[in-house]
């Protein structure tokens, strides 16, 4: 009797990958340009408003310390300079020179002889650009 030998294959399952390809790789990365696209307008947006706050705040600062300068003195302040320097009647200086620097670097501008409808002087930051008074102490911004 003959007797027939049959083998037979064993398929085994297909090795599993150990990494990504190349395409993967590229649509992920593609994906991520395409949302930080989308987010940079909305962040550098928040930080121009940021600035402009940052500086109404400051502004609002200042003028406290030119009133707490008149209220002692008599007088509101020749320069806002005078407000970092102490003297004896007012022993402690009213602001830090860094103070007086609004958010892009530039002095605040002051005017003893120009008047808010509160009867402070005007204080204004030039804002981005650092020449026009774009934000001032009177409630309103260009």
């Amino acid at each position: 009797m003959l007797m027939r030998t049959t083998t037979t294959t064993v398929v085994t399952a297909p090795e599993r990958r150990k990494g990504f390809t190349l395409m993967e790789m590229l649509v992920v990365v593609a994906i991520i340009i395409i949302i930080a696209g989308a987010a940079t307008p909305l962040v550098l947006n928040y930080l121009h408003n940021a600035r402009l706050d940052r500086a109404k705040m400051d502004i609002k600062t200042i003028e406290t310390a030119v009133v707490s300068y008149q209220a002692k003195k008599g007088y509101f302040p020749e320069s806002l300079m005078i407000l970092t320097q102490a003297d004896p009647e007012i022993p402690n200086p009213l602001l830090e020179q860094k103070q007086l620097l609004d958010p892009w670097n530039n002095q605040y501008q002051y005017n003893q002889q120009a008047l808010t409808p509160r009867g402070v002087p005007m204080i204004s930051s030039g804002g981005p650009n650092g020449q026009m008074a774009e934000i001032l102490n009177n409630n309103n911004t260009k």
